[in-house]
């Protein structure tokens, strides 16, 4: 290019920071600050991301608290919550609230959002309740909010309380987000959802999975059934486990691709730990590189290991 102006180099920041390379954006935005344009506020949103998806916590409090002193930014509230994301995943929960106090204003609902994420990530149940019951005051008809209160309870043991939450959200009419995955071959887009039948090419790809799945037990893969909003018998569970839609979508993509060409999925929620449990598996069983952008980030899973090294 003529000219790397800023929004080229911010552009290539968030890119590094969205697949997990945190040390390798960061590597760009000091070479930025060296030798390329002024960073701009949201310059410093992919800065303070990056961070937060790789767990850079001291280059995330220093890039903060740069951007206040060095370059005379007034935060924004998308600053705030990749902090807050940041110091959460980190499980600095008491830095984190700190940090919500610090915030002018009525702290936005993404903020508790991200908090709530970082609960359930590291089992801090009372908080999480507590982030959750936040949350509810501010958007009490986003059935998002439930399914994670829900789980944290699940989590918990609370199976009353999860039944309570069920109830709520049906007599308030509100209805979980429907989760898919897409796959690109040949340059049509297949969709695929939990269970789903609808594929012509159904009872192939069902045989395709349930021998790949059989193949991931023999190599070691353990299925890990996180807490979910209904409740599942243990036989059911491992069922509803095996057909997310993810795993559909990539042994659709793995049936009709070449061998050694990468498989690249697109989900719409964010992956459970079962599914990127098992994809690990799949990379090294079919010896093929697997992409998986979900709600929140890349992960590139290759021989057993994401690039996102289990930290998301």
């Amino acid at each position: 290019m003529r000219e790397l102006n800023v929004i080229t180099w911010t552009a290539m920041i968030s890119g590094y920071g969205m697949h997990g390379y945190g040390i390798q954006a960061m590597e760009l935005f000091y070479q930025m600050k060296a030798q390329g344009p002024k960073p701009n506020d949201v310059t410093f949103v992919a800065v303070l991301s990056a961070c937060a998806h790789a767990g850079l916590v001291d280059e995330g409090r220093k890039a903060f608290d740069s951007m206040k002193k060095n370059y005379g930014f007034v935060p924004r509230m998308e600053h705030h919550v990749c902090m807050v994301d940041l110091l959460g995943k980190a499980g600095l929960f008491d830095e984190a609230l700190e940090h919500i106090q610090s915030v002018p204003g009525k702290p936005a609902p993404a903020i508790w959002t991200a908090l709530l994420g970082s609960c359930k990530m590291h089992k801090n149940f009372d908080l999480g309740v507590k982030v959750a019951e936040q949350l509810l005051g501010v958007e009490p008809d986003n059935p998002a909010h439930y399914v994670l209160l829900s789980n944290i309870y699940a989590s918990a043991g609370r199976m009353d309380r999860v039944e309570m939450v069920r109830e709520t959200m049906i007599n308030k009419g509100l209805k979980k987000q429907i989760g898919y995955s897409s796959v690109e071959i040949d340059h049509a887009t297949y969709t695929f959802f939990m269970g789903d039948k609808s594929h012509p090419e159904t009872t192939a790809i069902y045989q395709y999975l349930d021998e790949l799945m059989r193949k991931l037990k023999q190599a070691g893969y353990v299925p890990e059934q996180e807490p979910v909003m209904f409740a599942l018998e243990e036989e059911e569970g491992e069922f509803a486990l095996r057909y997310h839609s993810e795993k559909l979508a990539i042994a659709f993509g793995l049936m009709n691709s070449r061998d050694k060409t990468t498989v690249r999925i697109f989900k719409n929620l964010r992956m459970c730990i079962d599914c990127h449990s098992a994809i690990k598996f799949i990379s090294i069983v079919t010896d093929r590189e697997i992409i998986v952008r979900d709600k929140h980030r890349f992960h590139h899973f290759k021989q057993g290991v994401c690039s996102c090294g289990d930290y998301w």
